[in-house]
């Protein structure tokens, strides 16, 4: 992560956003999320020459146009693989990824966990809904079991995936959930992501206004409550599964948001031998006595 130094009010005058406004619907969960995303990069003041947002594709993921800082607009459910080389390529960026579940947790659930497992030093932010927005209201990895959809007539007859309980269990080292209805807390969740060195997932609850009448606003307002306000330990991983599961054990009538588990070790980056000695970009490119050795040593 790129050196951040938190500012006052007064401070705060790089602006993030870009003239590109967004093509989400009126009232879409996005909005929040983006707003969030704002106010975390304000209150950490990072050069936006060194910030990258990368996004698959979805509603979400055009995220990256309506900021000024670099963006990547990379293709459907390989957010994560982009990233990493992002990360790898210049080690000193904040690279931030934003993409939807379809996007995340379906096409994209393979590059996912081995993402956590390697522990690469990535804010990944993944806007919820329970549905294909983009492509009018399919059923989502996320969809409940019985949920109506365009794909699913009768219902959905497979569980959820569990993105906050996948995570934990492949090694994230920053695992968190918030609502798009509350941007306030869901910014500092982003941000302490930022600032944490590994991998960091936020997953968001973003409901869509259009496709999915169930899982709205409304609906997720009476479930949702703040884990700090209930004391819970984010360093206990057994406290963090057990708190992964609530909603599924409460049919989804309680669903915890907030810090699940943070925990440190070293990421990838540390442990990569050829970024020992600084961001590839900086490093000389080998000559042909060197690439030469390397071949004949490894032949």
């Amino acid at each position: 992560m790129s050196q951040v130094v938190e500012k006052t009010d007064s401070e705060m005058k790089i602006n993030y956003g870009s003239k590109t406004k967004p093509i989400w619907c009126p009232g879409c969960g996005d909005f929040g999320v983006q707003a969030s995303i704002i106010k975390a990069l304000k209150d950490l003041q990072i050069e936006k020459s060194n910030v990258v947002l990368v996004s698959g594709i979805g509603c979400s993921s055009a995220m990256p146009h309506t900021f000024s800082t670099y963006g990547l607009h990379s293709l459907h459910g390989r957010i994560l693989p982009v990233a990493t080389g992002i990360k790898l390529a210049n080690n000193s960026l904040t690279v931030i990824g934003t993409g939807g579940d379809g996007d995340g947790y379906g096409i994209g659930s393979g590059h996912f966990v081995h993402a956590c497992r390697r522990n690469v030093d990535i804010t990944y932010i993944v806007m919820t809904n329970e549905t294909y927005g983009l492509t009018t209201g399919q059923a989502a990895p996320t969809a409940l079991v019985g949920t109506k959809t365009k794909s699913t007539p009768f219902g959905v007859i497979e569980q959820p995936i569990n993105p906050i309980a996948l995570a934990i269990s492949a090694g994230a080292t920053y695992v968190a959930r918030g609502f798009s209805g509350d941007p306030v807390h869901l910014s500092e969740l982003i941000k302490n992501g930022i600032k944490h060195k590994g991998f960091a997932l936020i997953d968001t609850f973003s409901p869509c206004v259009t496709f999915n009448h169930t899982n709205t606003f409304d609906w997720f307002r009476r479930r949702v409550y703040k884990l700090e306000q209930e004391g819970h330990d984010s360093s206990d991983i057994s406290k963090a599964f057990d708190k992964s599961m609530e909603d599924f054990k409460s049919n989804y009538e309680k669903m915890p948001i907030g810090l699940f588990y943070k925990t440190e070790r070293p990421t990838y980056e540390d442990l990569d031998i050829s970024l020992k000695d600084g961001p590839l970009l900086n490093q000389p490119l080998p000559g042909k006595e060197e690439i030469k050795k390397a071949i004949e040593e490894n032949m």
